[in-house]
């Protein structure tokens, strides 16, 4: 059997400015970067607060190391489960005004789990048409009948969940979307959810730590509780700056999920030490709120910037900047002339984004400095000119 035909599709990606090519990093996740053997500034980590290469966060880590280990040994249901990981879970729970708390090993293998254990061929799903690759996988692979409303609006999903005759009705959105960068309009969709009967699950990866008074994300921006977002799923990737992922919820749910979601079940636990390390960063998220404090005066700067360039830039007051190029090959050229001047950012293409709307993909951190965004406004300049 020949893969010829793979080889023309690969080269069609490249003839359409569509292909993927992986980067090596020889250095932290830092506003500094090396990447292939240069040092560059960077503006495309997801380490919103600057806790991937803090020293508590290491300290705690290799504490951990000491004590657990190296790797879970086996899954959660097995003898995987360390008092690293079970602490952890208590302290998500407490900062989440959940009861209860459930570690995975990655965001993906949360949102899998969570909608494969709660729903089958009965029920039906309702998801955002932005959604975050996962959560479109995990309804299609559900079995429930998919349906996709439009982009944050709460009478397309009204109209969709009342024709529904399912036996469970799950809505699912992101909190923040990764790609757009804006906040989902939860308490309308919440209302909606409820008022039809359906259960609401939302996946703020990107905006646990990040929003709210103490950094417990869109939830606690938007004040919801647990009766409006019943579903709550958190990774420990981005602005934790460590790794793995959560769901909180009742004691019903983890239940649910520690008997029937398979990607908790048939899959070694992440490594105790991570679950160390995680466990600081939430302590220093809740502690230091000039983290985000300093990330929220930095994305205005930055806007503000933009703005004076006459750069087109979706609706965001979160980390996630884009800048709105349109074609794809636009944008390669754009961050590859950015790069040329000590700058890396990614450009984000199709699939990934709707055709027509390929963009710069602008992420902020704590850790940049007011002078790091001034030089990334010049460049911007530059190249646009």
């Amino acid at each position: 059997m020949s893969f010829d035909a793979l080889g023309s599709e690969l080269l069609a990606r490249k003839q359409q400015s569509l292909y993927r090519q992986r980067r090596t990093l020889q250095s932290p996740q830092g506003p500094e970067v090396t990447v292939d053997g240069r040092t560059c500034l960077a503006f495309c980590s997801n380490d919103y607060l600057g806790l991937a290469n803090h020293p508590d966060v290491i300290r705690a880590l290799q504490d951990a190391a000491d004590i657990y280990g190296v790797g879970g040994g086996a899954s959660h249901l097995v003898n995987g489960h360390s008092q690293a990981h079970h602490a952890l879970e208590e302290a998500l729970a407490e900062f989440t005004g959940r009861p209860r708390a459930l570690l995975f090993s990655t965001g993906y293998m949360a949102n899998l789990g969570a909608v494969n254990a709660l729903l089958d061929k009965r029920d039906a799903v309702f998801e955002d048409r932005l959604n975050h690759a996962s959560l479109l996988d995990a309804g299609l692979l559900s079995g429930a009948r998919f349906q996709r409303y439009l982009h944050n609006d709460p009478a397309s999903l009204q109209q969709k969940l009342t024709r529904s005759e399912a036996r469970r009705k799950l809505v699912v959105t992101d909190g923040v979307f990764s790609m757009d960068g804006n906040l989902a309009n939860l308490p309308e969709l919440a209302a909606v959810t409820r008022q039809q009967g359906g259960w609401l699950m939302v996946d703020d990866a990107h905006g646990f730590g990040c929003l709210g008074e103490s950094g417990g994300g869109c939830a606690e921006y938007f004040n919801l509780g647990m009766e409006e977002v019943p579903v709550l799923v958190g990774t420990l990737g981005k602005a934790f700056g460590a790794s793995g992922a959560f769901v909180a919820g009742s004691e019903d749910l983890i239940e649910t999920l520690i008997q029937f979601a398979r990607t908790y079940i048939y899959t070694t636990s992440m490594p105790p030490a991570v679950a160390a390390a995680s466990l600081a960063s939430l302590s220093l998220l809740r502690q230091e709120n000039w983290r985000r404090e300093k990330l929220n005066s930095l994305i205005k700067q930055f806007r503000q910037g933009c703005q004076q360039l006459g750069l087109t830039l979706l609706e965001s007051f979160t980390p996630i900047q884009p800048i709105l190029i349109g074609d794809a090959a636009a944008a390669m050229k754009i961050s590859e002339a950015l790069e040329a001047q000590g700058i890396f950012v990614g450009a984000i293409r199709p699939p990934t984004v709707p055709q027509g709307t390929a963009r710069l993909r602008v992420t902020l951190s704590a850790t940049h400095t007011e002078a790091q965004v001034d030089r990334l406004l010049l460049a911007l300049e530059s190249v646009v000119k």
